[in-house]
């Protein structure tokens, strides 16, 4: 099949009014001509009015769900909309039919080189302040448990606008992948509190890498004529369609100790948790072990890049001034990555002693068994990554395109971001890992799973890099007991606006 008609099939809708992801194919790569395009440079101009009339709220519903997020009350929400009611403001009326695709952007004003404040700005010219918010100052869990629950208070009393507001409501980030995820792990609330439909979100990219919105269609970077390009990312929003995307929970048991600098893809597990946790992966974690949990939806990797990332972010932490956006990260990002011995190890060290083999321990469930098979780790292998989406480190293809001998030889199916499948490979030393970044040889492949589990003992070290969603961590072991990191499926998808159509 070639690559256009393998984009069209997998955008065919799958009966239920959600079309299926995205194919793991190169179509999802953003071409020149696509980025010329999001410039603003090509296509029918998006009018502001008309971009408004789909996107905008009325206002007391506007400053109802402001209020409720502000105050974290949805009550005040409720005070707030009846005092606003009656007011005119030329946007759209009270009555059934008005709201047609509310949008609301979560703006991270520290990614893409600091364009955040700008960019927000530029966001309250085209639609409105009050749908517009910065995640410096409003964590996204306070606009779903409060700015969503006001508009279902007030459907509850009978507003059909605000229970159109609610149902219709799309979500758009504006950030990068680590963004995101937080925004759509806090969206995932609401399928545990059965508060469904759960809005879908699309993607500006404002970071570095941008995989999650490279593999939806949303383009690679933030475009150079990005003052016009807002509408059209605003439109899209607001028009395309919806597609699915696989997530997946990490249980992380310690023996003893704790995470340092715990990034906020992790969250300590509460003793009250713990059974929940263990009915649902079907596991038993020990009363005297520490416990944490997260959720990814685009990588996990152990080893020496998740140790290059995570020296990276501190040396980022400690000069700021370094991070003056995506192409200054990626050359200091390349030349720390010299730093690290990676490409070179010293010679008063094995190069053995860097294999994962030394530490880890790979368990998988393939589809449909229950039961962990045992998969032997390569020695040569550094870096274990175990990916969702096809594209990884700024839109590179590792686990690449393969034949379908090639997969029925190896017993792997055709790769999908909704395909409740992931995919590990391993990287060698960095001199591999470089040929494979730049796609001239494969990663190496190593299995394909329904489930994963990691068992992780000290020895020659006496700790792993771990990172998630490039989130890295320092992970400590002891030698004479194992630290169990372990993926299981989210039972539900995360719904995606799918920016290619």
């Amino acid at each position: 099949m070639e690559r256009a008609d393998q984009a069209a099939a997998a955008a065919a809708a799958d009966g239920n009014g959600v079309r299926t992801a995205p194919s793991t194919a190169p179509s999802a790569r953003v071409s020149i001509l696509e980025s010329v395009r999001a410039c603003g440079l090509w296509g029918k101009e998006v009018e502001k009015a008309e971009l408004r009339r789909q996107v905008v709220m009325p206002l007391y519903l506007r400053r109802a769900v402001a209020a409720a997020v502000k105050a974290k009350d949805e009550a005040a929400g409720v005070a707030a909309a009846s005092a606003a009611d009656g007011e005119a403001d030329g946007d759209g009326e009270k009555e059934e039919g008005a709201v047609v695709a509310p949008v609301v952007v979560f703006v991270n004003s520290k990614s893409g080189g600091r364009h955040g404040p700008e960019f927000k700005v530029r966001l309250h010219e085209l639609i409105s302040e009050e749908q517009v918010f910065d995640l410096s100052g409003v964590k996204p869990s306070d606009f779903v448990h409060y700015g969503l629950s006001c508009l279902e208070r007030l459907a509850d009393q009978g507003d059909n606008c605000a229970k159109a507001a609610r149902e219709k409501m799309r979500i758009v980030v504006a950030g990068g992948d680590g963004t995101v995820g937080w925004v759509l792990g806090c969206l995932s609330d609401l399928y545990k509190m059965k508060r469904e439909p759960v809005p879908p979100t699309g993607i500006i990219p404002l970071g570095t890498g941008n995989d999650l919105a490279r593999s939806f269609g949303w383009g690679g970077s933030f475009p150079f004529g990005w003052r016009s390009a807002v509408k059209r990312y605003l439109r899209k929003a607001a028009t395309a369609p919806t597609c699915r995307l696989d997530s997946w929970q990490t249980v992380i048991q310690m023996p003893e100790g704790e995470i340092q600098e715990l990034p906020y893809a992790l969250k300590k597990v509460e003793p009250a948790d713990r059974l929940e946790i263990s009915q649902e992966n079907r596991t038993e974690l020990p009363e005297k072990a520490s416990c944490y949990k997260g959720v990814f939806y685009n990588y996990l990797s152990i080893g020496m890049d998740a140790q290059v990332a995570y020296g990276f972010h501190h040396l980022r932490d400690e000069k700021p001034y370094l991070a003056q956006g995506p192409v200054a990260n990626k050359f200091i990002y390349s030349g720390y990555s010299c730093t690290q011995g990676w490409f070179c190890t010293p010679c008063t060290s094995s190069p053995q002693l860097r294999g994962l083999k030394n530490i880890l321990r790979l368990y998988i469930k393939k589809v449909n068994c229950s039961e962990w098979e045992q998969v032997q780790m390569p020695s040569s292998v550094r870096s274990l990554v175990v990916l969702n989406l096809y594209n990884y480190g700024s839109g590179r293809h590792p686990w690449g395109d393969l034949k379908p001998g090639y997969l029925e030889k190896r017993g792997f199916l055709e790769a999908h971001s909704d395909d409740g499948l992931l995919e590990i490979f391993g990287l060698k030393e960095g001199w591999h890992a470089s040929f494979v970044m730049a796609e001239l040889i494969k990663a190496k492949h190593i299995a394909q799973a329904a489930a994963i589990k990691f068992e992780m003992r000290g020895g020659q070290w006496n700790r792993a890099y771990v990172q998630m969603d490039g989130e890295p961590w320092k992970q400590s072991l002891v030698q004479d007991q194992s630290t169990i990191l372990e993926i299981n499926k989210v039972p539900y998808h995360s719904l995606m606006i799918n920016g290619e159509q």
